[in-house]
């Protein structure tokens, strides 16, 4: 393999432009050849006829030089209408009604009628490729329904053509030839136009995917991501294209953005805790504080937390991977949704928060420890984020005689503001920013509540009127 040399690919404009013009000349080619072969066979029926008719002129020709007072044929003349006829292409013999010779056009000049055969004979075998022979016809020729003599006529057969009429072949065949030749140009010149107005939006897509790879290969900013091409085509695949590749390019962007914002997000959740055990270690490294009880649990909550995150973000990556494996088994939701609620009542007391639950037996196949892990998260939140009032817990058949449930977690808190919506399942997002250190939220507890119950093939969904209009709080819908 190493010896051989590869061919460069031919480009799509110049393929396109090929298979156009091979198409079109083999059309061009197929129809001229039909029109020839239409025109020739027309052609050969239509001078086939006129031989018939003209073997019948000249019967009724020499059948006119017969004298009815005398008997016989004016021979004189027949000798000079036999000599015109042999010139066309026409040996002419004429007898009485006997079968006496009365004239005879190959003994009158037999040089002069082998000559004008010969040249028939080649016209037709050398350009046009018909090997006839000659043929021979008698007719009687009548007067008043009696026979007066017979007219014999001999040519090249089974047709022939003459001067006249194969220069009328011949400009026929050369007007198809340049018909042809012109209108092979001008579909060539379609043909590349076509194929660049084609091959065109093609290259821009690939020139933009280049552009966008060597963008990512330089790690450049989040900015120069910006890369779009026109989209506006008449034909739907063409842009279909583009406007994927302006998709891309946007997600791209968009992805670039997340990733710097994810990696700033968590540098800044592990600088918090590490900032902090720092402090701690080094001052009682230093004897500013004394090594007790107080600030060791002060290091090991900080710990807990470092902890917490690590563990949160393998879980997170480790269901985004499918890497891991769901222990299904069969239980009731609502006894999982209940001992979730359970766990948070004293909180909820605490800051006055009563916790209605309307809940059904609901069996459900699922991972018992990642669902609770889900309900825990939403829990959390709904307490943490409600000052006071309610939160109300339900559990309804998504339809009648399935095994699809929908739990449903509505609070009074603050709301959730309809800008951040669309963004409160992404990761290390915090619709709070200001809370979100005080209450100990790294933002990463609804995604993986998403990515668990996307696991379980269900959804997860918010609807709130947002914080501008009161503390009206949250709805969370779980569908599993």
């Amino acid at each position: 393999m190493n010896g051989l040399k590869l061919r460069s690919p031919i480009s799509l404009q110049n393929r396109l432009a090929l298979t156009y013009i091979l198409f079109i000349s083999a059309a061009l080619g197929i129809l001229t050849m039909a029109i020839n072969l239409f025109t020739r066979i027309t052609f050969n029926a239509l001078i086939k006829e006129n031989r018939n008719a003209k073997s019948g002129e000249i019967v009724r020709v020499m059948g006119d030089l017969y004298n009815p007072m005398q008997g016989r044929f004016d021979s004189l003349t027949v000798a000079a209408m036999g000599m015109y006829f042999v010139h066309e292409g026409y040996i002419v013999s004429v007898e009485d009604a006997q079968g006496e010779p009365v004239w005879n056009a190959r003994s009158c000049d037999m040089q002069q009628c082998v000559k004008v055969l010969n040249s028939i004979a080649s016209r037709m075998e050398e350009q046009f490729r018909l090997n006839g022979a000659m043929q021979q016809q008698r007719y009687p020729v009548h007067y008043k329904s009696k026979i007066v003599g017979w007219v014999t006529i001999e040519s090249y057969g089974p047709f022939f053509y003459s001067e006249t009429e194969t220069q009328f072949l011949k400009s026929i065949n050369r007007l198809l030839l340049v018909a042809g030749l012109i209108l092979a140009l001008v579909s060539a010149g379609i043909a590349f136009g076509l194929s660049r107005s084609i091959a065109r939006p093609v290259l821009k897509a690939a020139e933009a995917a280049r552009a966008i790879a060597r963008v990512h290969s330089r790690n450049s900013q989040p900015e120069n991501v910006s890369i779009r091409i026109p989209d506006q085509y008449r034909t739907r695949e063409l842009q279909d294209l583009a406007c994927s590749i302006n998709e891309l390019a946007a997600a791209l962007e968009a992805g670039e953005r997340r990733q710097k914002q994810l990696s700033a997000d968590i540098a800044h959740e592990l600088r918090t805790p590490l900032t902090c055990l720092q402090g701690n270690v080094e001052a009682m490294i230093d004897g500013v504080y004394k090594p007790d009880r107080e600030h060791l649990l002060s290091c090991h909550e900080e710990i807990i937390r470092l902890t917490h995150l690590v563990e949160d973000l393998h879980v997170l990556t480790g269901l985004e991977w499918d890497t891991i494996t769901l222990n299904k088994t069969v239980f009731d939701l609502a006894k999982l949704v209940q001992v979730s609620a359970e766990q948070f009542k004293v909180a909820a007391h605490e800051k006055g928060i009563a916790l209605h639950l309307s809940l059904k037996e609901s069996p459900i196949e699922a991972d018992y420890d990642r669902l609770k892990q889900v309900f825990m998260n939403l829990f959390s939140n709904a307490v943490k984020y409600t000052d006071s009032g309610v939160i109300r817990v339900s559990i309804e058949k998504i339809e009648k005689g399935s095994r699809q449930w929908e739990c449903i977690i509505a609070d009074t808190g603050m709301g959730i503001p309809q800008g951040d919506i669309p963004h409160v399942f992404e990761r290390f997002y915090r619709t709070d920013k200001s809370r979100s250190h005080s209450t100990g939220d790294a933002g990463i507890g609804l995604t993986i509540a998403a990515a668990i119950v996307a696991a379980h093939d269900g959804t997860i969904t918010v609807e709130s009127a947002g914080k501008e209009r009161g503390d009206i709080g949250s709805v969370f819908r779980v569908a599993l």
